[in-house]
């Protein structure tokens, strides 16, 4: 589940997650876990399309090695939130949410009464594959299923004290790249308007008891953001680990000749 994480950030703690998608892989979420420092890793199923059993496998791994893991969906819809929970992901993160009704709308599907309306199956791995009492696998769920919103459109910037203020969102998570995209800014992360932006995510979290997230694009970028309050740094992707590797070691060896 995400109670790892739940309980840092209520501790007020800097947590580190780690990003995959085109190499979702266990053995890649063991590797991250042995080599610590990490606190989750969430999967890309909105740009890589995971599958379920795909889902189901990464979260098994990041359990074995301590860690948590959540889900970043695409707009979806009830069943796309709630599939990712039973197969064993402890938390949810929902992309491209523009107002505050739809990020409403993705807590009724992933908490159970009296917070929402997801549907009763105990039998998956959330539920202990039916060997947990309902009404204990239901609290068990609402009290530790770890749900993010994104604020990754200037829609949900302009909407964004009315989202941090619904009830059980833990992280609010700005994506720069959408947000700017959705302001007519491509490519210009340090564009004065997007950090405005920023500032107004960081203020409304702060002002409802909540966190904020961020993927960083380099050090100062998250130095910036955490004197802001950030508490969540996505601490690098899949594709951007294999990268910096493949440079390090041709850097290594290109005196070669």
């Amino acid at each position: 589940m995400g109670k790892r994480l739940k309980e840092a950030l209520a501790q007020n703690k800097l947590v580190r997650v780690f990003g995959l998608g085109q190499l979702c892989d266990p053995k890649i979420v063991e590797i991250i876990g042995q080599h610590g420092g990490y606190d989750a890793v969430w999967l890309d199923q909105e740009h890589a399309g995971l599958s379920i059993a795909q889902i189901e496998h990464a979260s098994r791994a990041a359990r074995a090695v301590g860690i948590d893991s959540f889900v970043r969906l695409a707009p979806t819809d009830y069943a796309t939130v709630m599939r990712p929970l039973e197969a064993g992901a402890g938390g949810i993160m929902a992309a491209q949410v523009k107002n505050a009704q739809q990020a409403e709308d993705v807590m009724q599907w992933c908490k159970f009464y009296p917070r929402g309306m997801r549907g009763v199956n105990g039998s998956g791995v959330d539920g202990r594959f039916a060997t947990l009492p309902m009404p204990d696998y239901m609290k068990r769920a609402n009290d530790e299923t770890f749900v993010a919103i994104q604020i990754e459109h200037i829609g949900a910037v302009e909407d964004v004290e009315k989202i941090a203020a619904l009830k059980d969102v833990d992280v609010l998570f700005i994506g720069p790249a959408d947000l700017g995209q959705s302001m007519g800014i491509v490519g210009d992360w340090e564009h004065p308007k997007i950090w405005h932006a920023i500032e107004r995510v960081a203020k409304a979290a702060k002002s409802n008891g909540i966190h904020w997230a961020i993927l960083p694009r380099n050090f100062p970028y998250a130095k910036r953001c955490v004197e802001l309050g950030c508490k969540m740094l996505s601490v690098g992707l899949d594709v951007w680990a294999v990268q910096r590797g493949l440079k390090a070691f041709l850097t290594e060896f290109e005196s070669l000749t």
